[in-house]
């Protein structure tokens, strides 16, 4: 019995407000990276002196978290049964497609 026990405590039930919550977690830290990228490391940081090449230091990190965190919502999408999973995984791996490019270009960067 314990074993039963064992295997049903490791499964967690998601609700569909928790994958919500997920997908807009993971939403955000690619806007934060895409904010980053296109808009502070260009134009704001040479204003206030910040020097220039931190860029893939700063959004190769973010990239890679925003890949890790969008992964996570299609999994708790899809653990919740929810009703828009279909819809939410295809948003969630375009957005990975575009941070994978992203990635690839700030690895590019730092091993130039």
């Amino acid at each position: 019995m314990t074993e039963v026990q064992t295997a049903t405590s490791d499964t967690r039930d998601i609700s569909a407000a928790d994958a919500e919550k997920t997908f807009s977690k993971s939403v955000l830290v690619s806007a934060v990276r895409c904010t980053l990228t296109y808009v502070l490391i260009p134009f704001v940081f040479p204003l206030i002196g910040f020097g220039t090449g931190v860029g893939p230091w700063i959004g190769l990190p973010i990239g890679i978290a925003a890949i890790i965190a969008n992964v996570v919502s299609i999994r708790r999408f899809h653990r919740a049964d929810h009703k828009w999973k279909w819809p939410m995984t295809v948003i969630n791996v375009g957005i990975i497609g575009l941070l994978t490019a992203l990635v690839i270009l700030d690895s590019a960067d730092l091993f130039r």
